[in-house]
């Protein structure tokens, strides 16, 4: 066949080096940049088999999101705008490691598997970050889409958020947006501008907000948005790719766990600060107090309170939905005490990483997901939105309903449902606080965080250990559970839990307790159980004080 020539003769300008090998991951490939040029357009190829197996628009994003400048990655894009099934996942990594002779049998055996009709057309919507490395590696897509005959939309540099809600607008023929940056901007700007109607007498201090972006390409994007915001922002941006490194020093992942400020932001105490991530998928926000301390408000922070606002709408509203938090073990016990027992909303736990936290979204009238690391969003469902939708129309309802139900639909516009998107969701903070007349002190002293601890115990195979209950009890090896149960009853307010990394031979260990001295204690007594009982290698783990 004529088009698999092409394939033949373009995939050895991107040969495989031999015996290389990588896997599909929650975030797709990740690696040095260097071994990633055959991956590349390898998954040009796989989403042309996926646009014309789904009839849609597939998307791909070159991308390695906070790892250091000379990595890169790169995800696919599933027609809502959600991340590619796991079926599909299989088949990235079976492409990716198939040795150069053996490319156009791999292809053929997915073709023949997924009943692809090759004369369907396909469409392919490609984005890149800000790495060197990422221009040629777009390139390397393109190719491979070409030469299966598909279209290609390049977009160029955008945020990897942008690139999902360019596929979501265009399988949904518009009707979620307009597939254009601008379009995103619009969208975004006029929800924004609709809800900060409602703050009264916002002073320009509490319009300004200091944004660190990770010297990536939501710095970039943030640029551009700004004249969209008028003058209901005021954005101080450091990081801003004009000096420093991607990621270095700087960025949500950098602060999340260094528990401290990036380099090169100057914080006023109080003053409300954020940082993104490299592609601006995740952020967190912090400030410090008078005393010089450094306060964190995380995932948890974020989700609770998105989720308490929400909450209070539809009650004003008079909406019976359910409203419930998707959380993983990581989640601060604190936080899920206070949904709990005070907000009276239902939080469900589920394993880490982001595509299982999204998929239980899907099972309420509205999900609230974020992880610890400020990765996240709101799903609405299409019910919920329809009620709210008929409310907004009705003409008998009273005014606090109706505003109500008004500042629900623009907080649906704000939100990016296809993904965890830094942009969106600093815009939703920003308006709920705005809102509720809430400074950055007023919402971390919602609730208290527990003190806690993450450790590391590198082991010979991670697969030793197995979990369940949403990774918070180990079922392997035997007696480890045992060990850590006895292990929590000496401490106050504590837990603790153990789950094998998804990158590296590691098993992570989470503690919290009532202290920050018994969180480290249990970490590190809870480190030399895995390391004794999971065949842990090289020195012993050491207390931490």
């Amino acid at each position: 066949m004529a088009q698999f020539e092409e394939v033949s003769q373009k995939s050895k300008l991107h040969p495989k080096p031999e015996g290389l090998t990588l896997q599909y991951g929650t975030a797709g490939f990740r690696t040095h940049a260097k071994h990633l040029d055959h991956i590349m357009f390898r998954m040009g190829l796989l989403a042309t088999l996926r646009s014309k197996k789904t009839k849609s628009t597939i998307g791909v994003m070159v991308t390695a999101s906070h790892n250091p400048e000379e990595d890169n990655g790169v995800k696919l894009i599933d027609p809502m705008g959600e991340m590619v099934t796991a079926m599909w996942e299989g088949y990235a990594t079976q492409l990716a490691n198939a040795e150069q002779d053996s490319l156009l049998k791999e292809l053929k055996d997915i073709i023949e598997k997924e009943d692809i009709n090759m004369s369907e057309p396909a469409s392919v919507y490609v984005g890149k970050d800000t790495r060197p490395s990422s221009a040629s590696l777009s390139q390397a897509v393109l190719d491979g889409v070409s030469s299966l005959g598909g279209k290609t939309h390049d977009y160029g540099l955008v945020t990897t958020p942008q690139l999902h809600y360019m596929v979501c607008c265009c399988n949904t023929h518009g009707c979620y947006g307009s597939p254009t940056v601008e379009g995103y901007y619009q969208k975004l700007s006029q929800a924004f501008l609709q809800l900060t109607q409602n703050a009264l007498n916002r002073t320009d201090d509490q319009k300004r907000l200091l944004v660190d972006g990770a010297n990536g390409i939501g710095a970039l994007k943030m640029r551009e948005m700004e004249p969209f915001l008028r003058s209901e922002m005021q954005v101080v941006l450091s990081n801003d790719g004009s000096s420093g490194k991607l990621n270095h020093m700087c960025g949500a992942d950098y602060v999340k766990v260094q528990q401290k400020a990036p380099q090169g932001m100057n914080m006023g105490v109080g003053e409300r600060c954020c940082s993104f991530d490299g592609d601006a998928d995740r952020i967190v926000y912090y400030y410090t107090d008078s005393k010089g301390c450094f306060h964190l408000l995380d995932g948890d922070k974020i989700a609770t309170l998105i989720s308490t606002y929400l909450k209070e709408l539809l009650t004003q509203a008079g909406l019976n939905l359910q409203i419930a938090v998707v959380q993983t073990a990581y989640a601060n016990g604190s936080s899920t005490r206070y949904l709990e027992d005070v907000m009276k909303v239902t939080v469900c736990c589920t394993k880490t990483g982001v595509k299982h936290l999204h998929h239980a979204a899907q099972e309420y009238d509205i999900g609230v997901y974020f992880e610890a690391n400020g990765h996240g969003t709101v799903l609405f469902s299409k019910a919920a939105q329809k009620q709210i939708q008929e409310l907004v129309k009705d003409p008998n309802s009273n005014d606090e309903r109706k505003r109500a139900v008004k500042l629900l639909e623009s907080t649906i516009n704000l939100i990016n449902q296809t993904v965890g998107d830094a942009i969106s969701d600093m815009l939703v903070i920003e308006a709920v606080l705005a809102i509720r007349g809430m400074s950055a002190q007023d919402w971390d002293a919602i609730y208290t965080d527990l003190p806690n601890r993450q450790l590391k115990v590198t082991v010979s195979d991670r697969r030793v250990i197995d979990t369940t209950d949403a990774e918070r009890r180990a079922v392997s090896p035997e007696g480890l559970q045992d060990t850590i149960d006895s292990l929590v009853k000496k401490y106050k307010s504590a837990r603790s839990f153990v789950r094998p990394s998804g990158t590296e031979d590691v098993v992570r260990v989470y503690a919290e307790a009532d202290t920050q001295e018994s969180a480290d204690s249990l970490a590190h007594e809870v480190s030399l159980a895995v390391y004794r009982l999971a065949g842990g290698i090289g020195d012993e783990p050491k207390p931490l004080h």
